[in-house]
């Protein structure tokens, strides 16, 4: 109801219209926040970072993200081998081409101006059943679980097929995932009635809402994984002005998560993707909530991603909107650096999971749970404070 004026009009509609800026919420996203140290430390040997994922066992709270440049069932084998797991793109290259690297070094060597239109052309070749199968097929042989995504207007169609075919974890991904998807064009999937015939568990991303990742939840994702736009890659805030930063994000989604734990006695892993480059990003992804750190730039530097020192979006193709952008990455050694070191830099960018290990460590946190419960505080000059002379350096 709007207020009748009084003697001061200006102040009346003052009163009666409330601007969307008055009720602005604030959010953190990494470099606004920094773990505080507490009053228990522990020998970094002694930080337990296992945990099962899905029903999947993993060493290492890592997965590779399900990017044409970043997963194959190379990568897919090696990541396994030292302890994580890698999400093959079901609606990618790898399925699309019997040879994907032709294409890969076409789109890596393509001129700036050129690269929109090779990425479009490339995603329109069909993705073949043979092809779909055949990767599932080389991604146990090289002693990985088969991680395989799709978005949701694929999954119907490939979610049963890829499960008959052996594998091990569908993962429904779209930019922006809802318990409640409305199209008048067509029957859009309802998430519910997926889960309950898919024999394999059923992951679901991306969300950054925690009702709407409580609903996911009750609709039975087996996971729910955060994260709006945060990608080195990734263009949906740029394009489409969508997303929230990545520690209020994975907080939210945490405590929903904790409140289905809490009612149904059913724990949903949280998986952080997206917008982590250095150790002490993915300490604080954990520490606000998450219980695993989807990477993709970060992998796609190592040896054996594919993607020949680039990197791209894996959102769904569209005809009038880029797919993400091309990122220039480069390749600097072997996974098992970039993930164990020995960093040959300063930045943080190598050594990711030794990094985590010892901030755990340094707060007295042994298990993930524990890292979950640190003290997390507002610091927006954390990075450089007193740090003048590394910056002049640069």
């Amino acid at each position: 109801m709007i207020e009748r004026a009084t003697a001061d009009p200006g102040q009346a509609s003052r009163r009666a219209f409330r601007s969307k800026v008055d009720s602005l919420r604030p959010t953190y996203g990494f470099e606004d926040v920094s773990l505080a140290p507490g009053t228990s430390t522990l020998e970094p040997a002694d930080v337990d970072l296992a945990q099962t994922f899905c029903g999947i066992d993993l060493t290492i709270p890592i997965l590779a993200s399900a990017m044409d440049a970043v997963v194959d069932a190379r990568l897919g084998g090696e990541l396994a081998r030292l302890g994580g797991l890698a999400i093959l793109n079901l609606e990618g290259v790898q399925t699309r081409y019997e040879d994907p690297s032709r294409v890969i070094a076409r789109i890596a060597a393509a001129p700036d101006a050129d690269v929109q239109d090779l990425l479009a052309e490339a995603y329109l070749a069909p993705i073949q059943e043979e092809l779909v199968a055949r990767r599932i097929e080389e991604l146990h042989a090289v002693g990985s679980r088969a991680a395989v995504a799709a978005t949701p207007g694929a999954a119907r169609r490939w979610g049963r097929f890829a499960a008959e075919h052996g594998a091990d974890l569908f993962l429904v991904q779209s930019q922006v995932s809802s318990a409640r998807h409305l199209a008048s064009g067509y029957d859009p999937l309802s998430l519910e009635e997926f889960t309950r015939f898919m024999t394999i568990p059923v992951a679901v991303g991306n969300t950054t809402n925690a009702e709407a990742a409580f609903a996911l939840m009750e609709q039975g994702a087996a996971a729910v994984f955060v994260g709006v736009g945060p990608g080195a890659a990734c263009t949906t805030r740029e394009v489409l002005g969508i997303g929230i930063p990545q520690v209020t994000a994975i907080s939210d989604v945490a405590a929903a998560r904790d409140a289905f734990l809490a009612e149904t006695g059913r724990y949903v892993p949280v998986v952080a993707d997206g917008g982590m480059r250095r150790g002490g990003e993915l300490a604080k992804a954990i520490a606000a909530g998450a219980d695993l750190c989807m990477l993709g730039s970060p992998l796609a530097r190592a040896e054996e991603a594919p993607g020949l020192g680039v990197n791209w979006g894996m959102a769904a193709p569209s005809p009038v909107l880029p797919r993400g952008t091309r990122i220039k990455v480069g390749t600097v050694g072997p996974l098992e650096r970039i993930l164990f070191g020995p960093a040959h830099v300063t930045d943080g960018s190598e050594n990711l999971v030794g990094a985590l290990r010892q901030s755990m460590a340094a707060l007295g946190a042994a298990t993930i749970r524990e890292m979950q419960q640190v003290e997390m505080v507002y610091a927006p000059s954390v990075q450089t404070e007193g740090k003048s002379w590394q910056r002049g350096a640069r």
